[in-house]
């Protein structure tokens, strides 16, 4: 086990399996030389977690249960991290997020929803590594109602690094 894993283990987090898409047409990540870009990670493929994971924040989810989602949702992120390059500590940096919250019309607080995310990737990587850059949207809709979806830019390794898929 990495220094990473050790870090997620010792915060008493599991890494759940890696985002598996319907379709061959479209891939989970894609790496260009040392960068890989996730896909969007909706909270509809959040498997087993005790997170709500449908409805609009500011009416169906409170903005406490958008945080815990966001953080799941980065758990799940970094399982795909792993399943594309072989090993976390093969992350040099996160770069930049994107989460795209569902909330109802009036709703301003989405970079507090957000935070779940960037809390999550911060504690596991340390300031260094984990510090990113991000953008939190608000929208009208995310497919199935899903209430969060973030995909990510993570900077690898490239001496180190593989690509299982």
């Amino acid at each position: 086990m990495g220094r990473v894993e050790t870090r997620l283990t010792a915060l008493g987090l599991k890494l759940p399996p890696p985002l598996q898409l319907p379709s061959n047409n479209r891939t989970s990540g894609a790496r260009v030389g040392n960068v890989l870009y996730l896909s969007g990670h909706g909270a509809d493929l959040l498997d087993g977690e005790e997170v709500k994971k449908r409805g609009k924040i500011g009416g169906d989810l409170t903005e406490q249960e958008g945080y815990a989602t966001a953080r799941a949702l980065a758990l799940k992120m970094l399982a795909t991290v792993k399943h594309h390059v072989g090993e976390l500590d093969r992350v040099k940096r996160v770069v930049k997020i994107l989460g795209m919250i569902n909330a109802v019309p009036g709703f301003e607080h989405h970079n507090r929803v957000l935070n779940g995310a960037s809390d999550l990737l911060f504690e596991v990587f340390g300031p260094d590594a984990g510090c990113h850059a991000r953008s939190s949207v608000g929208v009208s809709g995310l497919v199935a109602n899903q209430c969060v979806e973030i995909e990510g830019i993570f900077e690898i390794d490239d001496a180190l690094c593989q690509d299982n898929g």
